[in-house]
């Protein structure tokens, strides 16, 4: 597969064009990355940007193994309508669409598609991604090495039962929003302080930026940096029991809790 793969991009959004440089940084060759995208404009940017291809949607699926679904889940069900009569029925398919389950794609395409099953997040754009992914039941093993590979290069991902993608959905699908909505009430705390706001984004964002390499790197578990970082009866620990007081776990919890069933609701 890997010396003879084309790869169809079907949307060429932010993610998209996360997905195309994961590709090329996994070892596709950029010639056999066709996108199908309906702007002018972005066609002419990443084929400038990354010298790959553009194909009409009908020329893109009935000549490639490997299809991206980067599109919206409401453009779906048209989508896969268009594809159905020309789409190589060997070809792994990979989705990338919210909500959309693996049984879904075999009822539209065929019982025999190869399907995977894709839960990305934003950082994958410049590289960091988190994501989890399900195998449907006709991936071959040289598939599986296929996505590893591709989601390696964006970043990291967790192979999960598919009855666990809303759970995905709630932790890094939708978490870098929680992560920017904490950064958002640090620099309005800290306006509140007296810092500019110049000084106090510079700050915050640089200390989350800090914590989160320091997280990666130091191999310490985030309750012992946690506590190292706390002297007793200090100004973090004051910080901390304030946060206590006002259940931050259980606001965090409820929170992922509801994306979780807005997943499923989706689906």
């Amino acid at each position: 597969m890997a010396n003879q793969q084309k790869v169809a991009v079907l949307g060429a959004g932010v993610m998209g064009e996360a997905l195309i440089a994961a590709l090329i940084g996994s070892g596709v060759k950029s010639s056999s990355i066709a996108i199908v995208e309906k702007r002018p404009e972005r066609c002419s940017e990443l084929v400038d940007k990354y010298a790959i291809t553009v194909e009409s949607l009908h020329s893109a699926v009935s000549t490639s193994n490997v299809i991206l679904l980067v599109v919206k889940p409401q453009d779906m069900q048209g989508l896969l309508t268009e594809i159905k009569a020309d789409i190589n029925k060997d070809a792994l398919v990979l989705s990338f669409v919210a909500g959309k389950k693996i049984g879904y794609f075999h009822e539209n395409l065929s019982d025999s598609q190869p399907i995977v099953r894709i839960m990305p997040n934003t950082p994958t754009s410049v590289g960091l991604g988190a994501a989890g992914y399900s195998f449907g039941s006709a991936v071959t093993q040289e598939h599986r090495g296929f996505v590893s590979s591709l989601l390696a290069a964006a970043g990291k991902a967790v192979e999960v039962d598919e009855s666990l993608q809303d759970a995905i959905t709630a932790t890094s699908g939708s978490g870098p929003a929680y992560f920017f909505a904490f950064v958002e009430a640090m620099v309005e705390g800290a306006i509140a302080l007296g810092l500019s706001r110049q000084d106090a984004t510079t700050l915050t964002i640089q200390t989350i930026v800090g914590s989160a390499a320091l997280l990666e790197h130091s191999g310490d578990s985030p309750t012992t940096l946690r506590e190292k970082v706390t002297s007793p009866n200090g100004t973090t620990a004051a910080a901390l029991a304030s946060f206590s007081n006002d259940h931050l776990s259980e606001i965090v919890a409820r929170a992922m809790k509801a994306a979780h069933a807005r997943s499923q609701e989706l689906a």
